[in-house]
């Protein structure tokens, strides 16, 4: 597991997902048996990786990769590093024979992930990358509704994901700094048109065109050592999204916007016999029969509180966190070859979607999104 000392390389993929997975007794097989996992923390900094396996009670750390990929017994590479580092590391883990697993983006550019893509098909490897947004509690029963024909035909989605992402001066930004230097791989663009690729893909068809604006709302920051700097990356993207069948979405990413939403990220789904707004755990819906028929007239207050007439979707099960989910999916995929879908060439057309956004943007222009 390389990067498990960031954020979510920590707290979602070793606590709340190996971890987890160990304590609950391992991955469950379709025969019934289970697989344990043994986590090697590898990353470039010797003190941070000793003081999380004494906490954790974790065997083995180290800052020498090549050692890791060497030993026999590890059958697959995790990276959850900054994306600028990570094409290198999983190429030498290929080269290894390992199974790779990584974070979203898979890489930074196109012809990066086209590359990876390349090399694991020629190695025979197993290979995933992360698209946990698929595996929220609110994107699942959004799919049930779908699935139950809920929304007649789906005429529009509209997203709106961010948070106010503090400067760094007088509060302490909750991102890293990265985040906001392009030359470092950061961007909203690219941390966040991947996943909307995947769940406009999955949920609602392919994308057959983009048209976004991004922009750097915030230009000046203060990073982690209290030394201002300049944000030379977007922290904002506009998007306008065709998909096939006609289906047109507009999300809005952003990490200069304060939350006037019930979750950091809600969906609305608008069709022909009922709509409804996801978000994260929630889904609440509005069948056509419960439609009101409002009036516009500015000359009066509004006599029906609209958001009164929508009904919370129940759970009906019960739902685990959505990176151990796809752990014990890609363990199952190596170890007994189960089906998974979200492989590096998916990983592609997330990266693939970012790139041709950033054209868009840069050239004030819709961009058709052709197959790989």
């Amino acid at each position: 597991m390389n990067g498990v000392t960031g954020r979510m390389g920590y707290r979602q993929h070793l606590v709340r997902s190996v971890l987890a997975i160990n304590a609950e007794g391992g991955v469950r097989l379709a025969d019934g048996g289970r697989v344990l996992l043994r986590p090697v923390l590898v990353g470039r900094s010797e003190t941070k990786l000793a003081a999380l396996a004494a906490e954790h009670d974790i065997a083995d750390h180290t800052t020498d990769l090549a050692s890791a990929l060497a030993d026999p017994d590890n059958v697959i590479y995790f990276d959850a590093q900054v994306t600028q580092a990570r094409v290198k590391s999983v190429l030498q883990a290929v080269e290894a024979g390992k199974h790779v697993y990584a974070e979203k983006p898979v890489a930074a550019s196109v012809t990066e992930a086209v590359t990876l893509t390349r090399a694991v098909r020629r190695a025979g490897v197993k290979n995933g990358v992360v698209q946990d947004k698929l595996f929220l509690p609110g994107l699942l029963k959004l799919r049930r509704l779908i699935d139950g024909g809920f929304f007649g035909r789906i005429l529009s989605v509209r997203g709106e994901f961010g948070y106010w992402v503090f400067e760094g001066d007088w509060q302490a930004a909750q991102r890293p700094s990265w985040n906001y230097r392009a030359e470092d791989g950061g961007g909203i663009t690219l941390d966040m048109f991947p996943h909307w690729q995947y769940v406009l893909e999955n949920l609602f068809g392919p994308i057959k065109s983009v048209y976004a604006h991004a922009t750097t709302h915030i230009p000046q920051r203060v990073d982690e050592l209290g030394a201002g700097y300049r944000a030379t990356a977007d922290d904002a993207a506009y998007g306008i999204f065709e998909l096939e069948g006609g289906v047109v979405a507009q999300i809005n990413s952003s990490w200069s916007v304060r939350v006037n939403r019930d979750e950091l990220v809600e969906f609305q789904v608008d069709g022909t016999e009922g709509s409804a707004v996801a978000g994260l755990r929630g889904c609440r819906v509005q069948h056509r029969s419960a439609t009101p028929k409002p009036v516009w007239n500015p000359d009066l207050p509004a006599t029906v509180s609209f958001r009164d007439g929508w009904q919370e979707v129940p759970d009906n099960a019960e739902f685990d966190n959505g990176f151990k989910t796809q752990w014990e999916m890609f363990v199952r995929h190596v170890v007994e070859d189960a089906p998974f879908p979200h492989d590096f060439a998916a990983g592609t057309r997330g990266v693939q979607l970012a790139e041709l956004a950033l054209r868009s943007a840069a050239e004030g222009r819709r961009v058709t999104v052709e197959e790989l």
